[in-house]
């Protein structure tokens, strides 16, 4: 490289540009962190995924309920117009006057008698009266909803071709992994898993003996369920976009773990995050969920002891990972006001829970 810096003679053909160092001409450790930046890009983008198809979910479930209530102003509207149509042909019948009762009261043959049975027409009146009401809400009401179901399915639309636009933009960056770990050499790989797990037991070693967790906690029933739930969903594979019951990808399996515990919390790491109540490390119980990276992209649910339950990341399976396996931005709690249970016994973890990588945007 210094001879690129050396002064060429006058009559020397010019120098050719250097060309980018290939993924196989670099070090280990610049290796290790293009592969992070890679896999943090392709989470971030799969989690946008995951809220996108949320939302949709919940549009459709939206629509279907419009829908419903669409049909039924749509059968009260016939109702009604059959109703405004039998009154028509009876005031069609009668000479099509539609003389208020005074009027049929003065023209009558026997007012006395007409005048005895003048509730019957003031009767008669009002039930006119409120068909023609009835018909009138009842087509506000209809035009109200059909304009409600078309802006439903305008939205439905656009979310399902941002659904469409991001599933290609997870494809798009997986595949950049893959080319990139396809241009590795064995030994390389090798190299990258032992840097790997260095970097994974340095970084637990200093989050234990910095007395952060400080005593085991029991958990509320609900997180004892959800914990139990993610144990029994060990060793199936990571897929981005799964939430079971037969692969998840992390955020999946903390939603889907906690939906078995009964209680509803939102599907990607970032709403969970967001909307869940915060809790110290310090004060971690099993059951909680534990958030990573700068931009909450990924999530495991503590399984005590200073382990997490998590589905890593593509090509790797859920598995049992040290609490510092990937960068540490916090923990929530989904059952905050819930107790902690009395005499806990922390489940049986089967053989192999620990086998495999355990960052969540790495190799």
């Amino acid at each position: 490289m210094l001879g690129a810096l050396t002064v060429q003679p006058a009559t020397a053909a010019p120098a050719q540009p250097t060309q980018p160092a290939r993924p196989s001409d670099q070090p280990v450790s610049a290796l290790l962190k293009d592969l992070q930046t890679l896999y943090v890009k392709a989470e971030t983008a799969s989690e946008t995924y995951n809220a996108t198809a949320e939302k949709l979910a919940k549009q459709r479930a939206k629509a279907r309920k419009t829908g419903a209530r669409l049909a039924r102003a749509r059968a009260a509207l016939a109702d009604g117009r059959t109703r405004a149509g039998r009154l028509a042909r009876q005031q069609y019948r009668r000479g099509g006057t539609g003389l208020p009762p005074s009027v049929q009261l003065l023209l009558a043959r026997d007012p006395q008698h007409a005048l005895q049975n003048g509730h019957l027409l003031n009767r008669a009146a009002g039930d006119q009266a409120a068909t023609v009401d009835r018909l009138t809400s009842g087509e506000a009401r209809y035009s109200a909803l059909a304009e409600k179901a078309r802006e439903e399915l305008a939205e439905r639309k656009k979310l399902a071709a941002r659904q469409k636009s991001q599933r290609d933009d997870v494809r798009a960056r997986l595949g950049a992994v893959e080319e990139m770990l396809a241009s590795l050499s064995g030994e390389q790989l090798e190299e990258l898993r032992g840097l790997e797990s260095r970097q994974t037991a340095d970084a637990q070693r200093q989050l234990l003996s910095s007395g952060v967790l400080d005593g085991a906690r029991a958990p509320s029933e609900a997180g004892d369920r959800a914990l139990r739930y993610a144990v029994g969903q060990i060793g199936k594979p990571y897929v981005w976009g799964a939430e079971g019951p037969d692969s998840f990808d992390c955020s999946g399996l903390t939603s889907q773990a906690w939906q078995h515990a009964e209680r509803a919390i939102p599907r990607t790491s970032q709403e969970q995050w967001k909307r869940l109540d915060r809790v110290p490390l310090k004060e971690l119980r099993p059951g909680d969920l534990v958030i990573y990276f700068p931009g909450a992209t990924h999530v495991g649910i503590y399984a005590g002891d200073g382990k997490v339950i998590q589905a890593p990341r593509p090509g790797a399976r859920v598995k049992v990972s040290p609490l510092a396996s990937n960068p540490l931005l916090g923990a929530v709690r989904p059952d905050a006001d819930a107790a902690p249970m009395a005499g806990y016994v922390p489940p049986e973890l089967p053989a192999g829970a620990t086998a495999g990588a355990d960052t969540g945007n790495n190799v």
